[in-house]
């Protein structure tokens, strides 16, 4: 992607998961969204199954493995579909995606600087904690305008 769009395009992005920071702490129900949601409508294993085309023993199986995290988007897709719901699927990053980034630079910065640093002692030229702090924003920012291959090696 060209640099000028790379950047348009993350903040995009960014704004369109921040609807989603709410759910970042949401956890599933203990026995799976399919189980909470067919339990709530009153729906059977059965009906399901008849719903999806499937046994009762596969949906049974199928609520097992989501419980434990072991089911496919796939399958979540069909059941949702079957209990009148919508799949939503995202990944909702911690923090924005350019703060992700931002963290990344200085992490990278803190890395050459540490190599530096003691070279710099040596010869009695070391910098103060401001000036290092100052050093590594100043480093993170330009290291962001031309993102390296190894930046997150």
């Amino acid at each position: 992607m060209v640099k000028k769009y790379q950047k348009t395009a993350l903040e995009q992005l960014d704004a369109s998961l921040a609807q989603f920071v709410p759910l970042r702490n949401l956890q599933p129900p203990k026995k799976g969204w399919i189980r909470a949601i067919r339990d709530a409508l009153g729906m059977s294993g059965r009906q399901l199954g008849e719903r999806m085309d499937v046994s009762k023993m596969w949906v049974g199986d199928m609520e097992r493995l989501e419980a434990t995290g072991a089911t496919s988007l796939k399958t979540l897709r069909r059941a949702a579909e079957a209990m009148d719901c919508v799949l939503v699927y995202a990944l909702v990053p911690k923090s924005s995606l350019k703060e992700t980034l931002l963290k990344q630079a200085r992490r990278k910065v803190r890395q050459d600087m540490a190599r530096a640093s003691h070279t710099m002692a040596l010869e009695d030229q070391a910098l103060t904690q401001d000036e290092a702090g100052k050093a590594t924003e100043t480093a993170a920012a330009s290291l962001l305008d031309k993102i390296p291959k190894t930046f997150w090696d």
